[in-house]
């Protein structure tokens, strides 16, 4: 779910202030004062699934309350090239102006959601669910971790607040699992869930054996990851981390993991192609 426009508005509205600077000159230029009414598409010009439609809207209302925004498609929606996903009327001066922001995170989001979905059909025929990494665009967060929710991952960590997640500089600054748990865990709020990250079998066996909640085996190969997989037995949830490629990522799967952590849909999505095009 996207979160309230109330946390999304002055994002969208900061987009809109870089877009405009001190006006839009051709628009300005053109109109005047003047608004005549047009109306316009959304056109998909290659496949894809669709992200981002209330994004998309939201860009134009946020621009006047005075557009008419009609979606042809649900999010989510794999389509064919040359779709139309989407209508609009209004004031052609705010359609214009609003344009290129609208297009441009639709395009991100869609292309994520595109790429995530692919990854995720890999894993069919498996118990294996895909997750999403911190490794963002920095202040399009929110919306990029969205859009591989609608291409069937879940979420990590939206941000270090999230949870407890111990890495390898962590550990090294502490001195070993143990120590850096003796730390944290005095200081945590009770619901907050505790993921440490293994390298090796033993810091696997040192994690079980602290009580974590949740184990990343981070860059093991295939044969590490059924042992451990066999070791820790479904005592604790494990996620596979590190060098995960469409090419690998049925066979980590099929080792028995319960979360496969990568950045690929995110780091590694082109834009779709998407077209405003007015109407006569």
């Amino acid at each position: 779910m996207l979160p309230p426009w109330l946390v999304l508005d002055p994002l969208l509205l900061a987009w809109l202030r870089e877009e405009w600077g001190r006006g839009d000159l051709t628009t300005l230029g053109l109109f005047g004062g003047e608004t005549p009414l047009a109306r316009a598409q959304v056109l998909l010009k290659e496949p894809g699934v669709i992200c981002g439609l209330s994004v998309l809207a939201r860009v134009f209302t946020l621009t006047t309350a005075d557009i008419q925004f009609t979606p042809l498609v649900a999010e989510g929606t794999y389509c064919a090239d040359r779709t139309a996903i989407a209508r609009l009327q209004g004031p052609a001066p705010a359609l214009l102006m609003a344009e290129r922001v609208a297009l441009n995170l639709t395009q991100r989001l869609s292309g994520i959601a595109t790429l995530t979905r692919t990854y995720v059909e890999a894993l069919q025929g498996t118990t294996a669910r895909l997750t999403d990494t911190r490794k963002t665009t920095p202040g399009l967060r929110i919306l990029e971790k969205y859009a591989t929710r609608i291409g069937g991952a879940t979420n990590h960590r939206l941000g270090l607040d999230d949870a407890v997640l111990l890495k390898d500089n962590h550990i090294q600054a502490a001195g070993s699992i143990h120590l850096a748990l003796q730390r944290i865990r005095p200081r945590l709020p009770h619901l907050i869930a505790v993921e440490v990250e293994c390298e090796t079998l033993a810091q696997v066996e040192e994690a079980l054996a602290c009580g974590v909640d949740m184990i990343l085996l981070d860059n093991m190969q295939v044969d590490q990851l059924r042992a451990a997989v066999q070791f820790v037995a479904g005592r604790v949830p494990l996620e596979a981390s590190g060098n995960v490629t469409l090419a690998n990522i049925a066979a980590v799967a099929q080792t028995g993991v319960d979360f496969i952590a990568t950045s690929a849909p995110i780091t590694r999505a082109r834009w779709l192609d998407i077209s405003l095009d007015f109407l006569s």
